[in-house]
């Protein structure tokens, strides 16, 4: 009879993962904790620490459901601290003749098990099913496809499950509710705190190893309040459902000078490491329409992220590595700005993103779209280095995600595989969504001069600059028609502006590049 050792990877803390199923009798769990999988980028602490949480919290759980759990701390003397060497130290040790493992969250480490198919002691993968559609399914939905746009996949999983739908039909007879979606906050408008979670003594001892070993990495420890366990999970989940999603979906794209969280869930870390399903948490979301506590718009907005956005990418993703990686569409070349390791700006709506990213291991989307992505697209930051700092701070970023998010989203590195048109934006978005400009030295009515706001005098130089990537996007036309209008003076002035600023920046990364990898298996950017 078969005895495997079954590796669980810290993203994949379900009870119901595939590779528990069916275990044989004497089969072997294995969880590990491994500085290697801490370091190819300096990850948020908070993330370390969220991870390596709910990874002794599911091993606790494991034991107490009969399972043999083998936990290699962090700080033990034998742990060989890489995944793949610790892992087989231990299937040798339990004399197991294969080492089974769910389908990873990045191609670095799939590709890692796949060539120690035909080792010794075999590693045999099987398919992450918890998703709604697996990278096969996708594929085939691709198959043939001259595009590859949301809407289309959108609409098709909106089909396949039912979700909103009405027969054939989207409830309220529009699939996309997004124009019900863009206002900005109100003034005093009272958002309700997020759930403090309960540090138990293992959560106590996770948070004292994180900052010993990771202490030098960006990002404070104070403010960890993630939810470590599933029933933790769920309060959040509830929270939302009650508290938020009635004001989710009008202020999903509104950004705050003081308010980190708004009106979001939170959730995609839970989602992401498997404490909570999208299948149960796109049901309680459409519950709460039914039961007239939501209004549709937030409901589908919400449902469109899990749903759509977020199965989406990783079908692109799976579908897509290892050449998705190496894109680089656009030519960006430089470095990130040291100011993203330290927030140390002028530029309020950069300052506050990177300080309330520092503190929460979390900004939302919007912040990572159109604040720190933006700035990073105007500046021609080379994909490869916003993809690293994007994986590192952040406690849901994951690679599947977090790549087609900053690479293709983001910067347009892609060339127009995910998004239409590049998101790029001057100060007036910044002013018109966010309260950002009110505290900032800058002036975003201003495109020259000492007070100009340096997003507008860069937008214009990215848009000039880009002219032959964009010529043929209708979307652009308007835009690139604007340029064409500008008098030879006023564009050049513009753009004295935005090199003089650009000469400003100190490039040199403070924390060096790492190899774009992921943590304890786990890989903004998704952030619902």
């Amino acid at each position: 009879m078969s005895r495997p050792l079954i590796l669980v990877l810290g993203d994949q803390l379900s009870h119901s993962l595939s590779s528990l199923r069916d275990a044989p009798h004497g089969a072997v769990v294995a969880l590990c904790e491994v500085a290697e999988e801490g370091r190819y980028v300096p990850h948020h602490p908070q993330k370390i620490a969220l991870i390596l949480a709910a990874m002794r919290h599911f091993a606790g759980e494991l034991r107490a459901k009969g399972w043999r759990v083998h936990y290699s701390a962090l700080d033990a003397p034998d742990n060989v601290q890489t995944l793949i060497g610790e892992t087989e130290r231990l299937a040798a040790l339990y004399g197991c003749d294969e080492i089974r493992v769910t389908r990873p969250g990045e191609w670095r480490l799939w590709q890692a098990m796949q060539e120690r198919r035909d080792a010794a002691r075999p590693w045999r993968l099987v398919e992450d099913d918890r998703f709604y559609v697996t990278p096969d399914a996708f594929a085939d939905w691709a198959r043939g496809r001259s595009t590859l746009r949301l809407e289309g996949f959108y609409r098709e999983m909106r089909r396949r499950t039912g979700l909103l739908m009405e027969g054939n039909a989207p409830l309220g007879g529009r699939w996309n509710f997004d124009h019900d979606n863009r206002e900005p906050l109100p003034e005093h408008l009272e958002v309700p705190e997020p759930p403090r979670h309960r540090r138990d003594a293992i959560t106590r001892e996770v948070l004292a190893l994180v900052a010993e070993h990771f202490g030098d990495h960006f990002g404070a420890l104070e403010g960890f309040h993630w939810p470590v366990t599933r029933r933790q999970s769920l309060v959040d989940l509830r929270h939302f459902i009650a508290n938020l999603l009635p004001h989710f979906g009008r202020y999903q794209d509104a950004i705050s000078d003081g308010q980190p969280f708004l009106f979001h869930s939170r959730l995609s870390a839970a989602l992401n490491l498997g404490l909570l399903t999208p299948q149960e948490v796109c049901a309680a979301v459409e519950a709460a329409y039914q039961d007239g506590k939501s209004p549709l718009n937030a409901a589908e907005g919400f449902i469109r992220q899990i749903l759509g956005w977020r199965e989406y990418v990783r079908g692109l993703y799976w579908t897509r590595m290892p050449a998705y990686k190496r894109a680089n569409y656009l030519g960006g070349y430089r470095d990130l700005p040291d100011f993203y390791w330290t927030g140390d700006t002028d530029l309020r709506c950069l300052k506050r993103a990177i300080e309330m990213t520092r503190d929460n291991a979390y900004a939302h989307h919007i912040q990572r779209l159109m604040v720190t992505g933006n700035f990073a697209l105007l500046c021609d930051v080379a994909p490869a280095a916003l993809c690293d700092w994007y994986l590192a701070v952040y406690a849901d970023a994951c690679e599947w995600v977090e790549l087609p998010n900053t690479l293709g989203m983001v910067l347009h590195g892609d060339g127009g595989l995910m998004g239409s048109k590049p998101y790029c934006a001057s100060g007036k978005y910044l002013n018109r969504m966010s309260d950002h400009c009110h505290h900032c030295r800058y002036d975003p009515k201003q495109s020259t001069g000492d007070k100009a706001c340096p997003l507008n005098s860069l937008y214009w130089r990215f848009i000039e600059r880009h002219t032959g990537h964009l010529a043929d996007n209708p979307r652009m036309k308007p835009i690139l028609g604007n340029l064409a209008r500008m008098s030879d003076a006023r564009r050049t002035a513009l753009r004295e502006q935005a090199e003089a600023f650009l000469d400003t920046l100190d490039t040199e990364p403070a924390y060096g590049r790492g190899a774009h990898s992921a943590g304890y298996g786990s890989g903004a950017a998704e952030s619902h």
